[in-house]
């Protein structure tokens, strides 16, 4: 009979091990997937559900919100298994794929309030473009006052605008699209963690006024949450979204050439 006594230490005895067996489906799928980009779909899927887990166990806090905590999870594994971006991308490629659809499904509670947003429409891009100019321009004379780099201050400037957006324009503008990318997802989380508090200290209790500011300071990130509080809130956020990404493109660089 074998000797169990250092199964409670870090020591195993071989003998359990050997009678650990494995079910041969599931070594077969594990080698299938980790052959073919599937594993990496799969891993993505399941890091989502889990940072959604941990967001509602946490009562759904934006400290915790699940874009970045799955980033977290993400990030840790590749890290772990040093697998390069690429190899990952090659899986998670069909999810970003999905992306495209799940912009134009926005449309849909857009219709939905189509007669408010006609009477509105003017107010709202007033307001678009004066959230557009506050962001660059805060942007611009906080980076020049901290003595930061030509290339960092063209990668900051569209910090409000959705990632592939504001990947564009500062690649355009000669900044680091990486670094817009990083700066956008932490606007974003940043906008998710202050918006409630600033709608309750001034009393903005429209949710469309409520989503409207949060799509425009905080793009994505701000719209999924703005989705959680109500389809009205969803709808403004989606659209100003759009309209920020829209004007974006062609009044920062404007601005830039302005701002000398």
């Amino acid at each position: 009979m074998p000797d169990h006594s250092v199964l409670d230490g870090s020591v195993l005895d071989a003998s359990v091990l050997d009678n650990l067996v494995v079910p041969q489906s599931f070594v077969d799928l594990w080698v299938y997937l980790a052959a073919s980009p599937l594993l990496h779909l799969l891993l993505t899927l399941l890091a989502f559900m889990a940072a959604q887990w941990i967001n509602r166990r946490a009562r759904g806090t934006p400290f915790l919100h699940p874009v970045l905590v799955a980033i977290a999870l993400l990030v840790g594994f590749l890290l772990l298994t040093e697998t390069p971006y690429h190899v990952y991308f090659e899986g998670a490629q069909f999810i970003h794929f999905l992306l495209g659809p799940a912009i134009v499904a926005l449309a849909v509670p857009l219709f939905d309030h189509r007669e408010r947003i006609r009477r509105e429409f003017v107010p709202l891009i007033l307001a678009c473009l004066a959230g557009i100019l506050t962001a660059v321009l805060s942007t611009y004379f906080l980076v020049t006052w901290l003595g930061g780099e030509q290339g960092t201050l063209l990668s900051l400037l569209p910090k409000s605008v959705t990632s592939p957006i504001a990947m564009g324009i500062a690649e355009q503008l000669g900044g680091f699209p990486a670094l817009a990318a990083g700066i956008v997802l932490i606007t974003g989380a940043v906008g998710c963690v202050l918006g409630p508090f600033i709608f309750r200290w001034l009393k903005i209790e429209d949710q469309a006024v409520q989503g409207f500011a949060m799509g425009l300071a905080a793009h994505g990130f701000g719209t999924a949450q703005s989705f959680s509080v109500s389809q009205l809130a969803g709808a403004f956020a989606g659209l100003s979204m759009g309209l920020t990404g829209l004007l974006s493109a062609f009044l920062i660089p404007l601005l830039v050439r302005l701002l000398g």
